[in-house]
């Protein structure tokens, strides 16, 4: 509009042309203004209440000095005014330590320990187990029991289980010798994970396992996750329809326990093993039940192979490795160096160490025969994947 007024102007003058095209008259006269230079900024006149230089400088030579060095600029204030002294209030401290880029953190805190992840590998039973400590409500408010459950990783059998009114280091070393000796555990075969509770990382047990040749492994603290499998076998036990409100008695809870640990062991079709019953795989016995199973449903797709239109059908197989944190497998298609390049992608099993550690106090596996790998001492990550001797 601002061209076609510029062209009609002159003929028809400059009212009629912005009216012929819309145009406001202030619009078309100010488009034909001159450009304004911008003028310069004013500098911003110094406030008669401002610090000079030299205070300032006092002041950050007193907030940055050995005394105050780890104080936050209100406490500075506040220790300062107790001294009869006042050089500026603590958001002016706050101003000049944003000036400096010094507003961080000033107290002297505690640095946590960074604690490693721990990775567990098992390919059979009896190679990792995992334990944990779980509260049972009593007959009344405020009465707890617990219950301590030993479990197999691979298999996911309750190996061992205890119930009492304590949670106490001697009775989890008691449980876990009990078990160790039950199931014929090999020195230097077994792995034993827990979280990070008192029990768990007692001297006692450690000296117990150091003594059975066991490595010992922690969960990270406030980590659900680095301990899966007793955590879902608690809520599969408790989320359970027969798992009472409340437990009479010790003796009660004990006698749930024990029909609990016999059915979870034998009948529970576990999901994570190809639905078969613990006891099952723990026994070595997976192969023949899903035979059996393989059998009835090709029996089944003869009969009607036209109920089945994506062929024959197939059982789920046990998996072969379970673990805790296992890294992701190398593929052949993942940027590789060249000496990996000139081999297969190496699997989980192959990049386990075999190198032995000699046995400490701090619950590494010592020396064993060459078919047993080594798993890494406390606090550091463990990748234990300890085979079972064959005879």
């Amino acid at each position: 509009m601002q061209e076609g007024a510029q062209e009609l102007a002159p003929v028809l003058g400059v009212k009629a042309a912005c009216e012929a095209v819309g145009l406001p008259h202030a619009r078309f006269y100010h488009a034909q203004q001159p450009p304004r230079s911008p003028s310069p900024p004013r500098p911003r006149p110094r406030s008669h209440r401002a610090l000079s230089p030299e205070e300032k400088q006092t002041i950050r030579d007193l907030l940055n000095s050995e005394r105050f060095a780890d104080q936050a600029p209100r406490t500075i204030y506040a220790t300062l005014l107790d001294e009869g002294q006042h050089l500026c209030s603590w958001r002016t401290m706050y101003r000049l330590l944003k000036q400096d880029d010094a507003t961080r953190e000033r107290r002297a805190q505690r640095r946590r320990p960074t604690y490693a992840t721990p990775e567990l590998l098992a390919n059979g039973p009896c190679q990792v187990w995992s334990w944990d400590i779980t509260k049972l409500r009593g007959p009344q408010a405020g009465v707890w029991y617990n219950l301590y459950v030993v479990l197999d990783i691979f298999s996911r059998k309750i190996v061992g289980w205890r119930i009492e009114t304590r949670e106490d280091a001697e009775l989890a070393e008691a449980l876990i010798a009990e078990s160790y000796t039950r199931e014929g555990v090999q020195p230097q075969q077994l792995t034993l994970h827990a979280d990070r509770g008192a029990a768990m990382t007692s001297k006692t047990l450690a000296e117990l396992l150091l003594d059975l040749g066991v490595a010992q492994s922690h969960s990270r603290p406030t980590i659900s996750d680095d301990n899966p499998y007793s955590e879902s076998q608690f809520k599969t036990m408790k989320y359970g329809p027969s798992y009472p409100e409340r437990f009479t008695s010790l003796q009660a809870a004990r006698a749930w326990m024990r029909w609990f640990a016999d059915w979870y062991n034998h009948e529970h079709k576990h999901s994570g093993i190809a639905l078969l019953p613990p006891a099952v795989v723990h026994r070595g016995q997976a192969s023949e039940v899903l035979a059996k199973r393989q059998a009835t449903l090709d029996a089944a797709y003869a009969a009607h192979p036209e109920r089945f239109p994506r062929g024959r059908p197939q059982v789920a197989q046990l998996p072969k490795e379970v673990g805790i944190n296992l890294p992701r497998p190398i593929t052949v298609d993942e940027p590789s160096t060249a000496a990996s390049e000139a081999q297969p992608a190496a699997t989980l099993a192959s990049r386990v160490s075999a190198a032995q550690r000699p046995l400490d106090a701090g619950g590494a596996v010592g020396q064993a025969a060459p078919e047993v790998l080594a798993v890494e001492s406390i606090n550091a990550p463990h990748f234990a994947q300890n085979r079972v001797q064959t005879a």
